[in-house]
């Protein structure tokens, strides 16, 4: 696919390593307007020593970061190259109607779909749903703000 990211190509584009890059491949998307990424779910993550030892869970937290993440590739294409460069980041600025509807597990898939729904003084709001097979693991309304770093 043409408008497909590797993990590469993400990491050129967001800030975030390991561990804590949670999107591993955006498998489509139309620029400004919608992705879909994949986070690859695997036993050798380290939060699931602790989350929780013989029954491992995903942190929802996690969950909901990598929805963010997926949103901040979508959110970083709808900018110029002047734009990505002139040492802005993302931040999470909020969330809303956040529901988990399904565990995920080692060995899942996330399938991360976002769209695009406005953008109001820097702020950027997506709507961004988690799922597993087609099962919705997680669905939230997300904010995030463009603030340049001194």
């Amino acid at each position: 696919n043409a408008n497909a990211l590797t993990s590469e190509q993400i990491a050129a584009i967001l800030p975030h390593r390991y561990p804590f890059a949670l999107v591993d491949r955006i498998l489509d998307y139309e620029p400004g307007q919608w992705a879909i990424g994949r986070k690859c779910v695997s036993r050798n993550e380290e939060f699931f020593c602790g989350h929780f030892p013989g029954q491992p869970v995903m942190p929802g937290v996690l969950i909901i970061e990598s929805m963010a993440q997926a949103c901040a590739v979508l959110a970083l294409a709808r900018l110029t190259e002047e734009q990505r460069n002139d040492g802005s980041l993302y931040f999470f600025a909020g969330i809303d109607n956040a529901r988990f509807k399904k565990v995920v597990q080692p060995g899942d898939q996330l399938r991360i779909h976002c769209h695009f729904l406005k953008d109001r003084a820097g702020i950027g709001k997506f709507e961004a749903t988690a799922m597993v097979d087609d099962q919705v693991a997680c669905v939230a309304t997300m904010m995030c703000a463009r603030r340049k770093m001194d």
